[in-house]
């Protein structure tokens, strides 16, 4: 059983639309009991840093995916859920992310002919041997709705990244802790081909 975690940040319906497609059976939930039965777990969110954390903490779901990671369980952050799982973030500058991985999210710079919120189809460039590219092409379009971007500390644990007016860590993997920026679940085939090999780890 794959849990999305449902912490009032949207986003739950097409990553749980996506699993279904694949033939696995999802449940997007917050009660501590089904999460723990999980086989692999996933964060997706939209919105706000500050306010999703405030909602990770208000229903003890930071607790969880601290037991999770501790445990080795899959876990997969989506956009806003890659975000949460770093230290912190420019748009809520006062607010501790979960800190599980190393690293900032800062705002996307301003440029000429780059509009900011990025939204749209980017390639990848895989690196690192991420295992959620495994069976990939060498340079995947993927789709993306973000404004601000992952530097990590560590660039071993970085598996693809893009460019938009700044290099992107897009794609990042530690141990059983996935994480990516862009959508899988709205970047048709190939974002399937990734969420299949999540499930399969």
């Amino acid at each position: 059983m794959i849990a999305i975690l449902d912490y009032d940040a949207g986003n739950m319906k097409s990553v749980e639309k996506a699993f279904l497609k694949l033939g696995a059976n999802p449940v997007v939930t917050r009660d501590y009991a089904k999460i723990k039965k999980a086989d692999h777990v996933v964060l997706p969110g939209v919105g706000s840093f500050g306010d999703a954390m405030d909602h990770l903490k208000k229903y003890e779901l930071d607790k969880v995916i601290y037991e999770l990671v501790e445990k080795n369980v899959p876990f997969l952050g989506i956009c806003l859920g890659l975000q949460l799982l770093f230290e912190s973030s420019d748009e809520s500058p006062q607010v501790e992310g979960l800190g599980i991985l190393k690293g900032t999210i800062n705002r996307i710079p301003k440029a000429d002919g780059l509009k900011i919120p990025h939204i749209g189809w980017n390639d990848l460039t895989l690196q690192n041997d991420g295992r959620l590219f495994q069976n990939l092409p060498a340079n995947p379009y993927v789709y993306f709705v973000h404004s601000f971007y992952l530097k990590a500390k560590d660039e071993n644990i970085v598996k693809a990244t893009t460019d938009y007016g700044v290099k992107i860590h897009a794609s990042v993997e530690e141990g059983n802790v996935f994480a990516c920026q862009f959508h899988p679940e709205k970047s048709s085939d190939v974002g399937l081909a990734i969420l299949k090999n999540f499930m399969e780890v």
